[in-house]
């Protein structure tokens, strides 16, 4: 018997090791219903990125032979016997041996190697960023493919024994094991450690990543000997949510303490804003991950402001609890806002102030209008905040230009002496003049909203100023300085409205010397107030 067994014994080492290609793990994966085409060959064919070398790690654990039920089944009848004549350490020995090399060397092909914390600690942020990036690729491959085959393989050549397969496969994938989860595992630690808001991204892809192949993970590695590798998943999954919790912690108290008396002159976007809003409307990518976190440890909030200021909408995917993230998406632009409001004030010119929050305001809305913002805010907060976007360019309209219309004489039965309208042209000229130069510096970023609001001030400024024109220049075409007294004539008042908020003056030299040249191509959509 012994030299039977013996005889057996290097059969079934000689068909492990002669085999390796048709036990790849896709290959033994397939055996158990899964598709015999590649989860890794379509993961590839939808990457864009140049990935040569995990393509290749992936094309050679995942090569499909026909071959693989044959050779399965006949060392499952070798192991079998081996087990039931006592010789089952003796297959365990020649098992491991081969199937453990087969293990380690697919994790080497996919980029994972064991990583020393003393130099995982010196590494910056932007190495480990790629690091991050090709891992969630590697793991997905390593436990769906490499790991889920691997045990197939091992739960049918050692069906005979729930013990034997289970002590084989502990040996053979227990340390790839950890090794595997040993750099997620080491950023959490690190990134627990040190708050930098803008990490939080990578953080989150490696939490859903980790937390995608869960399921997986728990039937892979689902034996008490190997809880040791279940337990680090889970710590890092604590770890990342804790840390993905400090990073909006950091973010809100960066936002709140932001003290900075920088302004743009022009009264346009703000680099806040734009930093800002860049941030959270990544953040609503992540919706899934932190719907999950948010609930666990809600941060702090203004309850009765926040029922006040926003309704979370209900949303379609009802699968996913979206009304704790939607609720602190809404306050952490709130908080914004406020921001914005109390830098505004830092303006001496009111009029440039309500230039800057229409500016700003309206990044936020369409920001939000164009993201996934909108699914998580609601019609009804556009429709507020555009609502408000109104109400600033109303304000303004009122703080530059209620002068200009004032200097025009007020409608009465009682016509003006030629004296009269001299002086109220002189006054009409010296109010739009000083005006425009000062409004003229100004910036309107959005050009839809830029022509909005110039419309809108020629609404209310041509037709009263046409009206004084056409009824009192007949009075003065006999005073020889009707030039000098009626410097802007209608065309050329709508012409100087059409160009303004662009940043840059038209008009040069003193209220009494305006330039009358302006193309009539810069007129844009101001004409139609003619009728």
């Amino acid at each position: 018997m012994q030299m039977g067994m013996s005889t057996l014994e290097k059969e079934f080492f000689q068909i492990l090791s002669s085999n390796r290609d048709v036990l790849d793990p896709d290959s033994t994966s397939g055996q158990s219903k899964i598709s015999s085409n590649s989860e890794f060959e379509v993961y590839i064919e939808n990457d864009d990125d140049e990935d040569d070398e995990l393509k290749q790690a992936g094309e050679s654990i995942s090569q499909v032979e026909k071959a693989s039920a044959l050779v399965m089944s006949d060392l499952k009848v070798i192991a079998e016997t081996m087990i039931s004549c006592g010789y089952g350490k003796e297959c365990i020995k020649s098992y491991k041996l081969i199937r453990k090399s087969i293990v380690d060397e697919g994790l080497h092909l996919l980029g994972i190697e064991k990583v020393k914390t003393s130099q995982f600690h010196k590494m910056d942020w932007g190495v480990l960023e790629v690091m991050i990036k090709n891992w969630i690729k590697a793991a997905k491959i390593g436990v769906t493919t490499l790991f889920k085959g691997e045990k197939l393989l091992c739960d049918h050549v050692f069906s005979v024994s729930l013990t034997i397969g289970q002590s084989c496969f502990n040996q053979i994938a227990k340390e790839a094991g950890l090794n595997l989860f040993m750099l997620p595992e080491l950023v959490a630690h690190k990134e627990k450690k040190q708050h930098h808001h803008e990490r939080i991204f990578k953080l989150m892809d490696l939490y859903a990543a980790i937390s995608d192949l869960w399921p997986d993970i728990e039937v892979i590695f689902s034996f008490d000997s190997l809880a040791s590798v279940k337990t680090i998943v889970l710590s890092t999954l604590k770890k990342l949510k804790d840390s993905i919790h400090t990073c909006l912690k950091e973010f809100e108290v960066t936002l709140h303490k932001d003290s900075s008396k920088e302004l743009t002159p022009e009264g346009g976007v703000h680099k806040l804003t734009r930093t800002t809003m860049s941030f959270i409307s990544s953040l609503s990518e992540y919706s899934r991950v932190l719907s999950e976190i948010l609930p666990e440890n809600p941060l702090k909030r203004n309850t009765r402001l926040l029922e006040y200021y926003f309704t979370a909408p209900i949303l379609k995917d009802e699968h996913v609890n979206n009304h704790a993230f939607s609720v602190y998406i809404a306050s952490l632009i709130l908080v914004f806002l406020c921001k914005l409001d109390t830098k505004a004030e830092s303006y001496k010119d009111v009029s440039l102030s309500y230039i800057f929050l229409v500016n700003n305001l309206q990044f936020v809305v369409v920001t939000v209008h164009s993201t996934r913002l909108k699914s998580l805010l609601g019609d009804d907060w556009l429709t507020k905040h555009e609502a408000k976007l109104r109400s600033y360019a109303a304000k303004y309209e009122i703080a530059a230009w209620s002068n200009v219309l004032a200097s025009l004489p007020a409608k009465t039965s009682t016509k003006l002496s030629p004296e009269e309208a001299t002086t109220c042209f002189k006054r009409f000229h010296a109010a739009f003049a000083g005006e425009y130069m000062k409004q003229s510096s100004c910036v309107i970023e959005d050009a839809k909203l830029r022509d909005e609001l110039k419309v809108s001030i020629a609404r209310k400024l041509v037709p009263e100023y046409r009206e004084f024109y056409e009824k009192y220049l007949p009075m003065l075409r006999h005073d020889k300085n009707i030039e000098m007294l009626v410097s802007f004539k209608l065309d050329n008042l709508e012409n100087y409205l059409s160009d303004l908020f662009h940043g840059t003056a038209i008009l040069s030299g003193s209220s009494h010397s305006a330039s009358s040249s302006l193309s009539s191509s810069s007129c844009c959509s101001v004409g139609c107030v003619k009728n």
